[in-house]
């Protein structure tokens, strides 16, 4: 069974995650990973953050001489800027700055402090951040290396910013936010690429693919909606329109010549790419902050404002990508098996031979 746990603050000393499940002998490549690390980092739009930490992954268990040794994978990423917070975040000691009191509209502020009764919101917005998904990309880029035995490939692109479609439009909406102290969000497409029929299952609610990769999906922070192949179009079109017919064409076997239901039918993968679309919401810090009501005094007052971006879609793409990917593992190796890597190919290549007799 593949799991992780990710751990860490915002402006604590680092981000932490712990892979299970690995099967032995993968030959991780490090530059990969810290590839994906660093492409999250990038876009228009993002704040001041990104220009002091440079994310590496620093694998500290489980790999050994660059081979997945099939027990528990453990990633440091170390944050730069703990440096300037150690005072604001020290473990222990006595508390050191002025609380915050004047929770965001759009974030986990308010709940957070009701549901775990703070006097400070920053102890909810440390671990509320987005700073959180650096572990998670770290991890889906160990996801994406096991995917590619099966040759499974992942890839992201962001379709719309604020209502604007092309990229100069794009840079153009982002801009004019940024001057009026706002944020926007936008639609992102992640495509996963050469899965063969069969990942998923039907059989009950919390097995099917599309529930699990929705659900993967929703838990990056800002997203608000989800949708596969067609997603909402499918409400103005008929039956006739909309569902891929089916064609069997020798070697290639059974394929479809329209993707309309986005790669997944009753929970399962039927061999075509499977295609998700999400919508991220303005990102809730405004440097023109919105109303608020302090948690102490109950009195009116404009929301705190934290370093923030101005957009991150094509983070939160690249973050997708990851969370995507690491669910594609877990179906794989909950239909493949395998304790490592030779036995998880010779299981695929059994499958794909006895699926396309």
């Amino acid at each position: 069974m593949f799991r992780f746990l990710t751990a860490g603050e915002s402006h604590g000393p680092a981000l932490t995650a712990i892979i299970e499940g690995i099967p032995a002998g993968l030959a991780l490549d490090l530059d990969q990973i810290n590839a994906d690390m660093a492409r999250r980092q990038q876009g228009f739009g993002r704040g001041g953050r990104m220009k002091i930490e440079k994310d590496k992954a620093e694998i500290t268990s489980g790999v050994r001489f660059g081979v997945t040794l099939g027990s528990p994978i453990t990633m440091l990423i170390h944050n730069r800027d703990w440096d300037n917070w150690q005072e604001r975040m020290a473990v222990f000691g006595q508390p050191q700055g002025e609380p915050i009191r004047a929770p965001r509209p759009g974030h986990a502020d308010l709940p957070g402090v009701l549901k775990y009764q703070r006097q400070d919101i920053r102890d909810i917005l440390e671990r509320a951040s987005a700073r959180e998904t650096a572990a998670r990309v770290a991890v889906g880029a160990v996801a994406k290396q096991l995917l590619a035995v099966a040759g499974i490939t992942i890839t992201s692109r962001v379709l719309n910013i604020g209502g604007a479609q092309t990229e100069e439009e794009m840079l153009e909406a982002i801009a004019k936010a940024k001057a009026a102290g706002d944020s926007l969000g936008g639609i992102f497409e992640v495509v996963v690429a050469q899965v063969m029929p069969g990942l998923g299952s039907h059989v009950q609610w919390d097995r099917r693919l599309d529930t699990r990769l929705a659900a993967a999906v929703m838990s990056i922070q800002a997203i608000k909606g989800v949708e596969f192949g067609a997603g909402f179009a499918y409400a103005n079109l008929s039956g006739s329109q909309v569902h891929d017919e089916i064609y069997y064409e020798g070697s290639q076997g059974y394929c479809r010549r329209t993707n309309n239901a986005g790669g997944i039918e009753g929970g399962i993968s039927n061999g075509e790419a499977i295609i998700i679309k999400a919508v991220m919401k303005a990102i809730p810090t405004l440097m023109k902050p919105l109303a608020t009501v302090n948690i102490a005094d109950k009195s009116e007052e404009k929301a705190n404002t934290e370093r923030s971006d101005v957009c991150a879609v094509a983070a939160a793409a690249v973050v997708a990508e990851a969370m995507v990917a690491i669910v594609m593992v877990q179906c794989l190796l909950e239909k493949f098996g395998g304790d490592s890597i030779d036995d998880l190919r010779l299981a695929i290549n059994n499958y794909r031979i006895r699926i396309n007799d």
